[in-house]
């Protein structure tokens, strides 16, 4: 399996922004139950998302931090109402899971400590109960006609079905996590890589040139002789 890919997503600067209120030029995700996203944050700078959530559901979020000299960023959730709930401080990677209520659950990724190295930013979003299975359910309900012939009712089928698709969306997440973990692991190899090979130049400059140097002191030294005796 390749490196995770890394589009980068069209965000706009915030700086100082009100936290009561979304920013202006922040992003909004579609409700969907699950989404993944990797961006690449400059240094010195500040972004943030924010996600529309229902009362008594539930918002997941994993993030990663996949390259990036330290591999650390800063993390924020604040609520609706501008409370914060979540801070992580130069960290590389976080799991939150918060019960929400109805409103915009704001998150932020802080790269303002770095003056120089970017960083490239994955991070998922898991949304549970947000209202769509049980409208699915009965939709299943008006189609469905003499369930009372069947051998198996139709909450035994829905709940298999259900077993099924939560199964399936956390091998998915899985995968997903690890393509994450795989791609900065070869970030960092690579990183490596690049360092052994420049101390390896280095060294080899120093040898060829305290070689020379030794070559030349013992000819100088042969030649001195020389003169002496004559």
């Amino acid at each position: 399996m390749g490196p995770l890919p890394w589009p980068r997503l069209l965000l706009l600067p915030l700086g100082c922004f009100a936290l009561l209120l979304p920013p202006p030029g922040a992003a909004e995700f579609s409700p969907s139950l699950d989404s993944d996203f990797t961006f690449t944050l400059p240094a010195g700078r500040k972004e943030c998302f924010y996600q529309p959530m229902r009362k008594e559901a539930s918002l997941e979020l994993e993030y990663q931090v996949l390259d990036g000299a330290g591999l650390d960023v800063d993390f924020h959730l604040l609520s609706p109402k501008g409370e914060t709930l979540v801070f992580d401080e130069r960290k590389s990677d976080g799991v939150h899971t918060v019960e929400t209520e109805d409103g915009d659950y704001m998150f932020c990724f802080d790269n303002t400590f770095s003056t120089i190295s970017e960083k490239v930013i994955f991070f998922e979003l898991i949304l549970d109960n947000m209202g769509e299975d049980g409208e699915n359910q009965e939709d299943w309900k008006k189609y469905v006609t003499g369930t009372d012939l069947l051998d198996m009712k139709l909450e035994d089928i829905l709940e298999s079905i259900n077993s099924v698709k939560a199964r399936l969306s956390k091998s998915v997440q899985i995968q997903t996590l690890l393509r994450a973990f795989e791609a900065r692991d070869r970030n960092i190899q690579e990183s490596n890589f690049d360092r052994v090979n420049f101390w390896s130049m280095v060294n080899l400059g120093v040898m060829v040139v305290v070689s020379a140097v030794q070559v030349y002191m013992l000819k100088s030294l042969f030649e001195d002789k020389r003169k002496s005796r004559t």
